[in-house]
């Protein structure tokens, strides 16, 4: 039997676990919004997490057994841990909200209202 390798293109397996975890982040009225693949995973399977302006997305799934099934190649089952994080200085971390609709997880995620810290010195 001839390895699986000479049937099937060996460039998919370069992929990092960041790229299968794809996402759109941008800005619209006061607020940001992430919106991310994660397929194959369960909303249960999903952990937000944020720190000090920082917001952690982790999926983690624990393999199952199957029947007896010998695979010659496999890229549809998501087994382990996927991860990213992203820095969002002034992100209200009390405020975030969290949907999880077909596989996409959308974060809304306002922003804190701006402190005025300028002060003017009057000149004598």
């Amino acid at each position: 039997m001839l390895p699986s390798r000479m049937f099937f293109d060996d460039l998919l397996s370069d992929m990092s676990m960041e790229s299968k975890m794809k996402c759109d982040i941008y800005e619209k009225d006061g607020k940001y919004f992430i919106e991310m693949d994660v397929p194959g995973y369960s909303k249960e399977d999903i952990k937000i997490e944020c720190d000090k302006g920082n917001i952690t997305i982790k999926a983690e799934i624990s393999k199952n057994e199957e029947d007896n099934k010998k695979y010659l190649h496999r890229e549809r089952k998501v087994y382990g841990k996927m991860e990213r994080t992203f820095h969002l200085e002034d992100m209200d971390e009390d405020a975030i909200g969290a949907e999880f609709k077909d596989g996409i997880l959308k974060l809304e995620i306002p922003k804190k209202a701006e402190e005025e810290t300028k002060k003017y010195i009057e000149i004598k």
